[in-house]
């Protein structure tokens, strides 16, 4: 089966649509700073809320979770049981803190604390993060279209991110805020879709498929030993509190968001919102992946030999869904990986005027200056980023890739944050020393599987799993601090 004309339309249509709904925007971020990166505090709940679900949700997940619940089980869906504590958390520390702070930098905060020293050092790892986030994503976009349309990778990666680009650029946060709705929608209509399809068409009901994912473990939730070398179920689940603890916290993607919204109550709704209606999407996600190893078990002739599992679904969209359908669900998938590209771009253009143009102004800028600032900014971070994603090209496993540069340009932000809630006054020397341990830890853990088993350096790798180093790097920040704060402002 090959893509109709009716696919097309339904693909240009929503993906062509949002872009110029977005675009509509200009007019209103036109008006100054406020408007283009915090929309003046006027968005509804319910949009802010949909916007910070379609954050969380990328390429990476639309594509990885079925993937990885293809090859394996449901253990990446452990990650997602432990947004309810970060929320938690969110709802009753960060946003109300933030929203007192009434700044829209994230790192203003940690300039009151530890001086700006660490806003900078802070800032410069989420820059950093963000231009490998819209690597990553916008080569896992191109992938899956390469496969189902035949356009070459590298145009689609260039042209994803120039039309992104444009719309984050003329309207700004609202833009992305509503645009990132819209596309949470359809991304939702899209997954459950698939999901209704897979299960209703298996040849001997929906019935065959919990026969076969159960007989194969397709179910589980991963081991439950006390491995830390391993992604078992407690791994997992402590690299997700402490991701998502980071996402909640100190991202600059969703702090930004609690200050599009009118009030402190109606931020906590709209992340409740958000972020919880994440929990049963990446279900039907994983939920995915699982029928899919059911659907080709039970007909192993619909599925070519040898193909690799992050292709399967891709593979299942265009030759296994209706006409018109395949069309909504690749347009879906555009709209995971745009809304995510947006909020980088527009979210690290806040960074670099609030947290080093204005920081360093002499005097008073203007509204002018300020928009060709987040206009100049938007525009190189949107270019690098693009680049960026040529170049994963040569990159093997992209998901994992993604997450091992997370974890290395975060640097342990999370741990120098919990340390200046809980500890009232540190000093500057014990803090900067905190964070060199802290980096030093992460470093080791994460050059680790570099080494190879003959290397005379192999008895000091570690023996942790991957995911831990976000964990790791965190706590070494947070203890020595800590310890160092008690230890020298005793009397």
């Amino acid at each position: 089966m090959e893509l109709t004309l009716l696919d097309y339309i339904v693909f240009f249509i929503f993906v062509g649509g949002v872009a110029l709904f977005g675009c509509s925007f200009y007019f209103r971020s036109s008006k100054g700073a406020a408007a283009f990166t915090k929309a003046e505090g006027s968005l509804p709940t319910w949009v802010v809320g949909m916007s910070i679900f379609a954050t969380f949700v990328s390429s990476i997940s639309f594509l990885g979770l079925p993937g990885q619940a293809f090859a394996g089980n449901w253990n990446p869906f452990v990650f997602s049981l432990s947004i309810p504590i970060a929320t938690w958390l969110a709802a009753k520390i960060f946003i109300p803190l933030y929203r007192n702070v009434n700044s829209v930098s994230a790192y203003h905060y940690l300039e009151q604390k530890f001086g700006y020293w660490a806003r900078c050092y802070v800032a410069i790892c989420y820059l950093l993060t963000q231009l490998a986030r819209v690597g990553s994503i916008l080569l896992l976009l191109a992938l899956p279209i390469n496969t189902m349309f035949g356009w070459d990778i590298q145009s689609i990666i260039i042209w994803t991110g120039v039309i992104t680009l444009v719309y984050t650029l003329l309207g700004g946060i609202a833009a992305v805020v509503w645009t990132d709705a819209i596309q949470g929608i359809i991304l939702i209509v899209g997954a459950v879709a698939c999901a209704a399809l897979l299960t209703f068409t298996m040849p001997e009901g929906p019935s065959q498929l919990f026969q076969i994912a159960s007989a194969s473990g397709k179910f589980s939730l991963g081991s439950f030993g006390a491995s830390l070398a391993e992604p078992t179920f407690w791994v997992v689940l402590i690299y997700g509190l402490f991701t998502n603890m980071q996402n909640y916290g100190i991202d600059q993607n969703y702090v930004q968001r609690y200050m599009t919204t009118k009030s402190t109550a109606e931020a906590v709704k709209s992340t409740l919102f958000g972020s919880l209606l994440y929990i049963p999407v990446s279900l039907v996600f994983v939920y995915i992946g699982t029928a899919l190893f059911a659907y080709y078990t039970a007909q192993p002739e619909l599925l070519p030999a040898g193909t690799a599992s992050d292709k399967v679904f891709p593979w299942f969209i265009v030759h296994g869904l209706p006409t018109g359908l395949t069309g909504l669900v690749i347009a879906s998938l555009f709209s995971a990986g745009m809304s995510t590209i947006a909020t980088s771009i527009n979210s690290s253009a806040t960074i670099v005027l609030t947290d080093f143009v204005k920081r360093f102004s002499k005097q008073e800028m203007s509204e002018k200056k300020n928009m060709n600032v987040l206009y100049l900014a938007s525009f190189v971070v949107g270019g690098l980023g693009i680049v960026m994603g040529l170049m994963m090209m040569h990159i093997d496993g992209v998901l994992d890739a993604w997450w091992k540069l997370a974890s290395i340009f975060s640097g342990g932000m999370l741990g120098l944050f919990l340390l200046s809630l809980v500890c009232h006054k540190v000093k500057q020397s014990h803090s900067v020393a905190a964070v060199i341990v802290g980096l030093l830890v992460i470093a080791w853990m994460s050059l680790s599987p570099l080494i190879n088993e003959g290397s005379p350096f192999y008895e000091f790798h570690s023996p942790l799993h991957t995911y831990l180093t976000i964990v790791f790097g965190t706590t070494a920040i947070f203890l020595v601090g800590f310890v160092l704060t008690k230890l020298f402002n005793k009397k």
